[in-house]
């Protein structure tokens, strides 16, 4: 899927509108939340992956804990 999409002014920012096959293609809609990650070529666009989050605080809770022992390791 090849999509041009223009750039709005939406108040004092700037957007973009995503078309309604692009949010079906996502399986988004209003109200949902997008992540933009940086690739080899380009950028990604997916939606908001629940299971990484719960992975990050996993590993958030975890570097938090053994903060000194990863400190150590990484010398």
């Amino acid at each position: 899927m090849i999509l041009e999409l223009k750039l709005r002014k939406i108040g004092n920012s700037v957007g973009v509108v995503l078309p309604k096959e692009l949010l079906k293609h996502l399986k988004a809609g209003e109200g949902d939340i997008l992540t933009v990650t940086e690739s080899q070529d380009g950028i990604r666009l997916t939606t908001k992956n629940p299971e990484f989050d719960q992975t990050m605080a996993v590993f958030d809770a975890l570097s938090r804990r053994y903060r000194n022992t990863l400190r150590e390791l990484a010398k």
